[in-house]
């Protein structure tokens, strides 16, 4: 028990994060209605709190917590901190958003502050059951944040599908999990791995495992064929909550799929390596195709956010490989799809605030009528398409060269650059609106001091993202996994 009470001394980053939840909930319940603007201060005040308290853990020693259901390990120790900046950044551009809309201003806060908690435990879970629990904190939490505009059909529409899809790739998870326990006896990550048949195949029960054990995490990550909820969903939820979808629970989706497969199913690595090497393909294809014929601005980010989940795996199939840079690579996409992406939605936020619709027809001459936020969403979409020297560049940089690294997947690398070719139609169209086509319908922007900041800091992260030498450095270091 000793042992048990010590480990939550490294539990402090989590435990500020539920303290301070609990704490805007009473605060939002005392605070009268014209001081409800300091609601998202205070989950931000609570989120870099948790941050700070977090950095300190990145030079222990690495570790199992609570019984070997908890890990301390600087790969999810980085993906925590960037589940903590995601949010943050989506309660700083939301906060406009929010105040002006017939809608309970401090329950979103709280929601995303523990929103923020469901990723950060899901980041750094070992064992099936803590993997269940935290995977489902963070589907209740997401449902609720996609249907937050009770007076829209739209965004009721978007919460009902995400949690039919959601109920529905649980219970075939659960049920894959419930197969693994069968066969290995346990539900510890390291443990199932002592039992696994390794070197040989696995078993027909174990395949069977591994299979329904994907489609849950595939629908997390909106892995084609799992994704057909994403367009709806992100079209319909708020736009700053499409952000958060479209970053924090895909990428601690991330998180926990390279943990479970490298550590816990790791000896099934030439089983699994073919199963998302296909799906990393797959993805890449009908993301891009399908944002090709896209009119909203929100469904073409969702289907590009498909397109950039299948480059990830590329980084995921080149870990099973035994490919050097694989698991930096990951971690670098990481970082640059979160700026990238998270920038990009907040200049759809602001366009959509000033004319009303998340029409992509609604951009032509954006130039003209604000040229900084043009700059801006050109930068966003040129990191997003690939473009050097920005942060997507090196990000697919990344996960390519882990590819061509990797025996028998360097066919990978030529689909990610032919799909890296298709996305530039669908980004550039954006810009040739811009850039060279007429103004069209009323533009009525709104003083938003907080998303411009937003967009600003984006913007910089995205471009020195892969010019900063701190940053493979961040990424080589949190490229360890407790095995």
């Amino acid at each position: 028990m000793t042992g048990f009470t010590s480990d939550f001394a490294f539990f402090k980053p989590e435990l500020a994060i539920a303290i301070g939840g609990l704490l805007m909930v009473i605060l939002d319940l005392a605070m009268p209605d014209r001081h409800k603007s300091l609601i998202p201060l205070a989950g931000l005040a609570v989120l870099a709190a948790a941050a700070t308290l977090t950095v300190p853990l990145l030079v222990e020693p690495e570790r199992l917590l609570f019984f070997g259901t908890y890990s301390l390990d600087s790969f999810g120790l980085a993906f925590k901190l960037l589940a903590l900046v995601c949010t943050g950044v989506v309660i700083a551009a939301g906060s406009d958003y929010f105040r002006v809309r017939p809608v309970l201003q401090g329950e979103v806060y709280v929601l995303l502050v523990f929103g923020a908690l469901a990723l950060v435990l899901l980041s750094c879970s070992a064992d099936l059951i803590t993997v269940y629990l935290s995977l489902e904190f963070v589907g209740i939490i997401s449902y609720v944040l996609a249907g937050y505009l009770k007076y829209s059909r739209r965004s009721n529409e978007a919460a009902l599908k995400y949690f039919l899809y959601g109920a529905t790739a649980s219970a075939v998870m659960l049920y894959g999990m419930s197969l693994l326990y069968g066969a290995t006896g346990t539900t510890n990550l390291a443990a199932i791995a002592q039992h696994v048949s390794a070197p040989a195949a696995p078993t027909a029960l174990e395949l069977t495992a591994l299979v329904l054990l994907l489609v849950g995490f595939g629908y997390k990550i909106s892995m084609v064929p799992f994704h057909a909820w994403a367009p709806d969903v992100y079209e319909g939820a708020p736009t700053p909550i499409t952000a958060f979808l479209s970053v924090g629970p895909k990428l601690a989706g991330f998180a926990v799929l390279v943990r479970v497969l490298a550590v816990g199913l790791e000896p099934w690595a030439g089983t699994w390596v073919l199963l998302l090497a296909g799906g990393a393909a797959l993805t890449m294809f009908v993301g891009n195709l399908g944002a090709l014929a896209q009119v909203n601005i929100k469904r073409m980010l969702a289907y590009s956010s498909i397109a950039h989940a299948g480059c990830i795996l590329i980084g995921v199939s080149a870990l099973a490989a035994g490919a050097p840079w694989a698991l930096q690579s990951i971690i670098l996409y990481a970082v640059a799809y979160l700026f990238m992406n998270l920038g990009a939605f907040a200049v759809a936020i602001k366009v959509g605030e000033a004319t009303g619709t998340d029409a992509i027809a609604d951009y032509a001459g954006l130039a003209r009528r604000s040229p900084a936020l043009a700059g801006a969403m050109l930068l966003f979409l040129l990191s997003l398409a690939g473009i050097p020297p920005l942060a997507g560049f090196a990000a697919k940089l990344y996960a390519f060269g882990a590819a061509i690294q990797s025996p028998g997947l360097w066919w990978l690398a030529v689909v990610g650059i032919v799909n890296s070719i298709i996305a530039l139609f669908y980004y550039m169209n954006v810009v040739r609106l811009m850039y060279f086509a007429e103004p069209s319908g009323p533009y009525e922007p709104q003083p938003s001091p907080a998303l411009n900041a937003v967009i600003a800091l984006t913007a910089i992260a995205t471009a020195l993202t892969g010019m900063l030498p701190a940053v493979y450095q961040f990424a080589l270091g949190a490229a360890r996994l407790i095995s």
